[in-house]
Order: structure tokens, then C-alpha cells, then sequence
């Protein structure tokens, strides 16, 4: 079963220097038929206007994971890392027993396109940490690079939850196939172009909850960049 969370009908807020949309209930949206998805809680795609952020605030029992579009994000946290993330990175932040940071976008000129995710965390009261990590596009052209896992298999990035994210640079016409064994679950989030999942087309900021099936077949209508959760 394939169900499609289609773009336009994501949550959104326009605060000047932020547009976000939610597709899942968050802040001042709520929507008892989207609240999150296996552990997946938030996906967030935001733009932050030029030399503005958000302030210090705290977190805890979360993971993290952030990744840049388009510009740079500045973050700052309570641990003591000061990093910007740039196009090509991800960030995890583990929130564990509590955790402040910051998030801010240092240009005086561009906006800074991202993705913020939130899964919850297999365990509560975990130690605190933070990794950033970059994975060049010839790492991910047309084919799914694993990007975050709870072992930490082929360099990517750790999270504390039974989950696999993938991501992958797609040119026009080429096809992927991921299997999902007995049980797991999928989320697809376009970032970029347009794919077809299973026949389904899929556009820019389309997301698609996968249950029950065994065979996910990406076609790429169109250049696109993909990113996919292998979910428990």
C-alpha cells in the first residue's frame, strides 16, 4: 500500500523569515491524520530568509537529521560545536537527556532551502552527540547512498532507531529498486524533479508512506533528488 502526502497539502506557515511546510502536524498545525509515520515524527522543509535563524532552544529524546538544498546553515549547540552545513551535508544531532542549539542562516544575501527530520529515538535518557558528515553526488548518482543507520555501516551517519535513510541523485529515465524485507515500511520524500514510485508519479516536496510491500521501483521522470527511510 502506497499512500501519497502530496505537497500542496503539507501544513505551511509564512513568518517573514520563515516558510515552512509541515507534512507532518507540528507547531501551530495539527493534524490528527498526519501525526508521523513508523518512527518518523517531522519532515520539515524550510527556507530561511538571509541573516536569520532560529534562536537557542532545547530538544530531548530526538534524532535530528538535517540537510541543506540550497545555501548555508550555521548551528551552534550546548555540546560545543559551532559548524555550517552546506548543499551535499547532513547533520544528526542526538537530543538524548537535553540538548540547546541554534540554527542560522550567515549569509547577508541568499536563502538557505533545508530539510529538518525528527525521528524518535529507540530509548530515552541517551548521551547527548552530534555528527556531521558530507556524501559527494558521485557517491549518490543514480543510486541510493546510505546516509544515516543505527550501526553507522559505510560511513554514514549514526541514529539511535531501527532506521536506514538513503539518498540519491537521479538523472532522467534511470531506474532503482530497493527491497524492504519482511515487515519494514518506506518513506519516500522527492526533494527535487519528479519520480514515479511503483507507477505513482511523484513531484517536488511529494512524500509517500509505503507499507506491505516488497519492491519499491524509482523511475526519474525527470533529473530528481530523492531521499528514502527504510523504516522498522
Amino acid at each position: 500500500m502506497i499512500s501519497i502526502r502530496k505537497a500542496k497539502d503539507r501544513g505551511h506557515a509564512s513568518h517573514g523569515w520563515l516558510d515552512t511546510w509541515h507534512t507532518f502536524s507540528f507547531s501551530t498545525y495539527q493534524d490528527p491524520e498526519h501525526m508521523r509515520f513508523r518512527s518518523l515524527r517531522v519532515m520539515n522543509e524550510d527556507v530561511v530568509a538571509p541573516g536569520q535563524g532560529f534562536g537557542t532552544h532545547p530538544h530531548r529524546d530526538m534524532e535530528i537529521v538535517t540537510y541543506v538544498l540550497e545555501g548555508a546553515l550555521e548551528h551552534k549547540d550546548s555540546m560545543g560545536n559551532g559548524e555550517v552545513l552546506r548543499p551535499g551535508e547532513f547533520q544528526r544531532m542526538s537530543a538524548g537527556t537535553g540538548i540547546t542549539h541554534s540554527e542560522f542562516n550567515p549569509s547577508d544575501s541568499e536563502p538557505v532551502h533545508l530539510y529538518q527530520i525528527w525521528l524518535f529515538p529507540e530509548q530515552k535518557g541517551i548521551e547527548p552527540s552530534y555528527e556531521q558528515k558530507r556524501f559527494p553526488e558521485s557517491e549518490r548518482l543514480n543510486t541510493l547512498r546510505l546516509v544515516a543507520s543505527r550501526d553507522a555501516a559505510q560511513g554514514s551517519l549514526l541514529i539511535h532507531q531501527d532506521a536506514r535513510i538513503y539518498l540519491a541523485s537521479l538523472d532522467a529515465d534511470q531506474d532503482l529498486r530497493h527491497e524492504l524485507d519482511a515487515g519494514r515500511h518506506a518513506w519516500l520524500q522527492v526533494l527535487r524533479g519528479s519520480v514515479s514510485l511503483n507507477g505513482t508519479v511523484l513531484q517536488t516536496s511529494d512524500g509517500a508512506a509505503v507499507s506491505d510491500e516488497h519492491t519499491l521501483d524509482i523511475h526519474a521522470t525527470s533529473n530528481a533528488e530523492i531521499m528514502l527511510f527504510d523504516l522498522a
